[in-house]
């Protein structure tokens, strides 16, 4: 049970930064953004339509296309989501003032809090509906990155919004959106990121032992050839958390001062040891 609340927590957590990023920093200042967001806030310029009532309204048909492609743990976060983000933008209606025409501090903390919560609802599994839903498939049945995708999509729509909110506006949308891009990559990514290690040594044998005793991680060897010494050698690959890379290198250092020590950056890792979100 514990990861589904914490799951459930972070739906919440998401839920409840993206509409206070859409009612404290974009609407006040007359920003945009991309999506069907961006769709309900150009209604609320052009006709005050509450943002909650017909981000919801329109996410339902959205929502059809997806509960018939999509996995049932999706659907289920998904239309939490959806339905969690449409009251919180309700609640959170008229709280945010203008930045007295700072708007690209605005536009900076916008796709801050609007990319935080979306990464938030894409870790638990789920998306904010509309073209999130799209960027879930792509994701899902192509491998599209969910950021790229979900960005995309939002170019068409500020394009369309600068008829609304005017070319420096949308331009200041365009900034916004692009943070919120790369916000979402570090929390789906950058927070619990993985380090894959290569090391090469003389004593392979006793590294492998120390680290399956001391970091409990699965140590796959490798046997190689040295295409200088000519040497057959034992490689060592492994895939630790960020915080075990300083103790990793401490305990290489402690056996084979001389080995060396390759380190990888790391997408996404399930399986072995690792959470399956």
């Amino acid at each position: 049970m514990k990861p589904q609340i914490w799951r459930l927590a972070m739906l919440f957590a998401g839920s409840f930064i993206y509409a206070l990023g859409i009612n404290y920093f974009a609407i006040p200042n007359k920003l945009s953004e991309g999506g069907i967001i961006g769709i309900t806030i150009m209604f609320y310029y052009l006709f005050e339509w509450s943002p909650g009532v017909i981000n919801f309204t329109l996410n339902g048909i959205l929502f059809l296309i997806g509960y018939k492609l999509l996995d049932r743990r999706t659907i289920f976060y998904t239309l939490l989501a959806t339905i969690l983000a449409s009251f919180f933008l309700f609640v959170t209606e008229g709280w945010g003032e203008p930045l007295g025409g700072d708007s690209l501090l605005a536009a900076l903390f916008a796709g801050a809090s609007v990319g935080g919560g979306l990464g938030l609802v894409f870790r638990s599994g789920g998306s904010m509906g509309g073209t999130a839903i799209l960027a879930r498939l792509g994701e899902k049945y192509f491998g599209w990155s969910l950021s790229r995708t979900v960005l995309i999509i939002d170019l068409i729509v500020i394009a369309g919004s600068a008829f609304v909110i005017g070319r420096e506006k949308a331009m200041y949308t365009l900034v916004a959106v692009f943070i919120g891009a790369k916000v979402i990559d570090l929390v789906i990514e950058g927070v619990d990121s993985q380090k894959a290690v290569t090391i090469i040594s003389n004593s392979a044998s006793m590294i492998s032992r120390e680290m399956t005793h001391s970091l409990k991680r699965g140590v796959t060897i490798f046997n190689a050839r040295g295409g200088y010494s000519d040497l057959e050698k034992e490689v060592l690959y492994v895939v630790i958390n960020r915080q075990e890379l300083s103790k990793l290198k401490r305990l290489v250092r402690s056996i084979d001062s001389s080995a060396f020590v390759v380190v990888h950056e790391v997408r996404d890792v399930t399986g072995g040891g690792f959470t399956v979100e």
